[in-house]
């Protein structure tokens, strides 16, 4: 196996670790660690919960004693870079300085300001090797939402929706449920996943969406209705308004269930990051019609469940 297939081996097993903060790293990246010496894994950890250990942290308290006098020969993976500032947490750089380890192999920089490739500077000033880019689309996609945040000034935004084969968002303009139990139980799951969720003020008024998470676990996602008539609890502004809010408010992600000019708008603007399609096996033969697919867009992924079909769009650039 050469260099690179090793590297590339380990830095996948980061990124299965990172995986399992999914729920709590949050507004931390997700993150995972990995240390190997003689081509065995004698420690690895992730990031579990924000304010607590980083994933380097954990994955050098998890050595056993007796491996312990191997850390110096070992090479350490890391899915981002060490972060070099004291936060809640003090800086990882120093931790893996003064573990002696004598290699470090990173995913990808972290484009937070306090960091950006101070980790890495710091870690070669010291003496260690470091590799960075190994896997790096992979270990990007990871974060998608931490790095949208902190290159782009505001949250990640997915815009999602049902459709009917022939394209309508609804039944002659009344409200038609094209997802089945098991795909409106992803949606709540997906739900789970993001730090606000929005519709339009029409969609507001005639379907009275709960926007919560009922048939997952987790928490609910902040609730919004976009109107610049609303009254009471519901958003009063524009969509950068609301992008401002939630930027200000530290949130990395918004998902958009609608309605069709809500959605259309995001997309004229050039506001979405993923969109995510769902067609049901039934025509309604009119009704108001889905967005269009802009020309942009590129598969990421397919899927197929009780005969609904689930695509998930990114942009070319990507």
């Amino acid at each position: 196996m050469t260099q690179k297939e090793t590297d590339e081996k380990y830095m996948r097993r980061c990124i299965q670790l990172a995986l399992n903060g999914r729920a709590n790293a949050k507004p931390n990246p997700m993150v995972g660690a990995v240390l190997v010496e003689g081509g065995r894994i004698i420690g690895e950890g992730y990031h579990v919960r924000c304010g607590e250990g980083h994933a380097e942290v954990n994955c050098f308290a998890s050595v056993a004693p007796q491996d312990e006098p191997l850390v110096p020969r070992a090479t350490l993976y890391v899915s981002l870079e060490p972060c070099s500032h004291y936060g809640k947490t003090p800086p990882c750089a120093d931790l893996i300085i003064r573990k002696g380890v004598h290699r470090v192999v990173c995913g990808c920089i972290d484009p937070f300001s306090k960091v950006q490739g101070r980790g890495v500077e710091k870690l070669r000033q010291a003496g260690i090797d470091v590799t960075v880019g190994v896997l790096e689309p992979e270990c990007k996609e990871l974060n998608s939402r931490f790095f949208t945040f902190n290159t782009r000034q505001r949250p990640y935004i997915l815009l999602k929706w049902a459709q009917s084969a022939d394209g309508f968002l609804d039944d002659h303009g009344r409200a038609f449920a094209f997802s089945s139990a098991f795909t409106r139980m992803l949606v709540h799951k997906l739900r789970s996943e993001y730090d606000a969720i929005l519709v339009g003020r029409v969609t507001n008024e005639r379907e009275h969406p709960g926007l919560d998470v009922r048939l997952w676990s987790g928490p609910s996602p902040e609730r919004m209705v976009l109107s610049t008539t609303a009254a009471g609890a519901e958003w009063q502004s524009s969509i950068q308004g609301v992008l401002a809010h939630l930027y200000e408010e530290k949130k990395q992600s918004l998902m958009v269930e609608g309605g069709a000019r809500t959605l259309q708008s995001f997309i004229e603007a050039g506001l979405w990051d993923e969109l995510r399609v769902e067609t049901a096996p039934v025509s309604t033969g009119g009704g108001t019609p889905a967005p269009s697919i802009p020309a942009s867009a590129t598969v990421r992924s397919r899927a197929e469940y009780d005969g609904r079909t689930i695509i998930t769009y990114v942009p070319a650039a990507r």
